[in-house]
Order: structure tokens, then C-alpha cells, then sequence
């Protein structure tokens, strides 16, 4: 299954700009596609395996987190120095949050892309973390 996420609305302090933070996607224990805070948006795009177990889909993969029922994408904000990204926050992407009939249609048509569109600053002007649920996140197919 091929996913997209689509992040606009990067937070704009001169904190943040000061200290080099970027977003990136976790994939295993590594943040990749690292994106600076000084960019308007961020996208990422992935694939992920999927799998019927009893009835129901399952993903997995190196970009994939959690346990059976309750898997999710990570998004890391992290300041950079050299080489050395110094992780601070997490936002989760929960797969239980994608309609079910998104996801399905998702892992059938492999010409299909699943897109998550977030807004990336919360709503006191810091980088957007913790549990991403609709609406802050919306989901659709392209």
C-alpha cells in the first residue's frame, strides 16, 4: 500500500529556526526525509505492507509502530547538529484513524495512494505532537 503524508504549516519560531529543528518520518528506530521547520510543508511517502488477519487488515513494515490493533507512523521534531538529529517530540498517525473503507480500497488498487494531510503547528504555535486525530488530520485517496 502506498502512503503520502502531507504536512503544511510548519511552526515558525525563532526558537525553532534558532535551533535547526526538523520533522522526519520514523522509519524503525531512524528519522529520514528530515524536512527544516523553514520550509512551507513537508511530504513523505512510504510503502507499507498489509495483511488479513481474521477479517480484518493489518499493516506492517519499517515505518510501522505499535502493536496489532493500534498500529501508527510516526512523525519525529528534532533538532539538528551536524549529522546528529536530537529527537524532542513524537506525532502519531493512527492507522484505527483512516475510515475503514480508505484503507481497504487503499491495500486492494495498487494504483491508489492513501493521503494524510495535517496541519504541522499545534495550537499554541508548536511543532504538532501526540496522537494526530481527525479533523486535525484528514484522510483521503488519489
Amino acid at each position: 500500500m502506498r502512503i503520502r503524508i502531507e504536512g503544511r504549516d510548519l511552526p515558525q519560531s525563532s526558537e525553532l529556526r534558532l535551533n535547526n529543528v526538523h520533522v522526519g518520518m520514523q522509519r524503525r528506530a531512524e528519522v529520514v526525509g528530515r524536512v527544516p521547520v523553514t520550509e512551507p510543508a513537508a511530504t513523505w511517502e512510504l510503502e507499507v505492507a498489509a495483511r488479513e488477519v481474521d477479517g480484518l487488515l493489518d499493516v506492517g513494515g519499517p515505518w510501522v509502530h505499535g502493536r496489532p490493533g493500534a498500529r501508527f507512523l510516526y512523525l519525529n521534531w528534532g533538532a539538528v547538529t551536524g549529522d546528529v538529529f536530537a529527537g524532542f517530540r513524537r506525532a502519531k498517525l493512527m492507522f484505527g484513524d483512516v475510515p475503514g473503507p480508505l484503507l481497504r480500497a487503499a491495500v486492494e488498487d495498487p494504483d491508489v495512494v492513501l493521503v494524510g494531510r495535517l496541519g504541522l503547528t499545534d495550537e499554541v504555535g508548536g511543532p504538532r505532537c501526540a496522537r494526530v486525530r481527525p479533523p486535525v488530520i484528514s484522510w483521503s485517496l488519489e
